[in-house]
């Protein structure tokens, strides 16, 4: 039996990475990573050739550009990459005649409701990059692709930038850390959402069912503030002999960036659930698992220099 082609975009991203990894566990499956050169979403003539040449029975659309706050300032980029490259991406998708799992975020959504967000809630962005984000969502979507859109949030892993290795780098140095407070959503390992992807990528491809399509939301179960998050990845670490530092709980207002977060990233995952059978699993648990891998040695050497807190988003 040969294995099915699942191509992904990007190589060095956190759910590009954990794509490659999971693979094994879920039967024949060969994960094909396209970046750059032969594939650069900044370049929009090399998309098309390079998705034909790898004949994919199914796109996993996981590359963005992800520097929430230089995206402030870098307007044009921002909504090449997060936009006009989906929409390039959903109309080879459909020329092909393959489906599309496309990754999204939480920053979508203002942050102003008062509990976790579900698919139909109105979006309202309040940065550059979420609005290019939602840009893309859309154009996918008038692209005529088959498509499934994830929306997910915070995410972390033993790869690349995140929260948790920042945590983890800047208690090295320091002992007592200024963390927001009053900004909520759900801690998500990369490791579980490609988990997710392939399940949900396995669906598609065993059924025409409609219901399987559309936006769905994707995000660890239970929820934290970024202190919250801080505070379990120092006790964790701890236990573990790993690093640790005191965490000093701050609002918003204290640590001002170029871009607005939503105060509320929380996501109602009940839909996926429903629909694909898929739930990701407590963050704490999630946590525990990336850190003992961390601190075991078992991923990539830590990044160079103190990577800020705030870049929750980095995939």
């Amino acid at each position: 039996m040969m294995p099915r082609r699942y191509v992904v975009t990007g190589r060095g991203g956190q759910v590009a990475q954990s794509l490659i990894e999971r693979a094994d566990r879920h039967g024949e499956i060969e994960i094909i990573p396209l970046a750059r050169p032969n594939l650069d979403l900044a370049d929009l003539g090399t998309i098309e050739k390079a998705l034909v040449e790898a004949r994919p029975e199914l796109i996993i659309s996981a590359a963005a550009y992800t520097a929430v706050d230089q995206a402030e300032s870098d307007v044009a980029k921002a909504f090449l990459v997060n936009s006009a490259a989906i929409d390039e991406i959903g109309r080879v998708a459909t020329k092909l005649n393959v489906p599309i799992i496309h990754l999204s975020t939480d920053y979508v959504f203002d942050g102003s409701k008062t509990s976790p967000y579900h698919e139909s809630d109105p979006v309202a962005p309040l940065s550059v990059y979420g609005q290019s984000k939602l840009e893309g969502e859309r154009r996918l979507i008038s692209s005529g692709a088959d498509y499934v859109i994830l929306r997910t949030a915070w995410v972390y892993s033993p790869f690349n930038k995140n929260f948790l290795r920042t945590m983890l780098h800047l208690a090295e140095s320091r002992d007592e850390l200024n963390v927001v407070a009053d900004q909520y959503g759900n801690p998500t390992s990369a490791l579980d959402i490609a988990d997710a992807i392939l399940t949900v990528a396995d669906n598609l491809l065993s059924s025409r069912d409609g219901r399987l399509r559309g936006i769905f939301h994707i995000a660890g179960s239970g929820e934290a503030s970024w202190a919250d998050f801080a505070s379990e990845i120092f006790r964790i670490s701890v236990e573990m002999g790993g690093p640790s530092a005191m965490v000093r709980p701050i609002p918003t207002a204290q640590y001002p960036t170029p871009a607005r977060r939503p105060n509320n990233s929380r996501l109602d995952c009940s839909k996926l659930e429903r629909v694909h059978g898929v739930r990701l699993p407590n963050w704490k648990i999630a946590t525990a698992t990336t850190l003992q891998r961390l601190l075991a040695g078992d991923a990539p050497e830590k990044q160079a220099g103190m990577e800020k807190a705030s870049e929750e988003n980095c995939r």
